[in-house]
């Protein structure tokens, strides 16, 4: 079983990833999931796939994503420290970069210093 983190599980990349995991639920774990915006189809990624960490890009969202997430066993964090924390988490073995831009170097970066496998 790969443990994972996917950074922008909301983009098209990360919904990809997403599904290869729904097939594959034998191979993968999701550890962490982060997201920008789309705090709808992100709280529904939350409940399906059941990450232990859960980072939006704006911190200010995070009162909003714990509402919608209340009553699960998960760490709600903002902005690029949690990025920086879901790309490190010390079960992860594996960080999809799936955040388009700049916005992604900083956590990948750090994945990669944490000795993670980046794809």
């Amino acid at each position: 079983m790969k443990n994972l983190t996917i950074l922008g599980s909301t983009g098209s990349i990360g919904v990809s990833t997403l599904e290869i995991v729904a097939a594959h639920p034998d191979r993968f774990r999701i550890v962490a999931l982060t997201a920008g915006k789309n705090l709808e189809l992100f709280a529904r990624q939350i409940r399906l796939f059941a990450p232990r960490i859960a980072v939006v890009a704006s911190s200010e969202d995070v009162p909003r994503l714990q509402e919608m997430c209340s009553g699960l066993d998960l760490v709600i964090l903002g902005g690029v420290e949690g990025l920086i924390a879901a790309a490190t988490a010390d079960e992860t073995e594996m960080v999809v970069a799936a955040i388009v831009g700049a916005a992604g170097l900083i956590p990948t970066a750090a994945a990669i210093r944490a000795g993670k496998d980046v794809a």
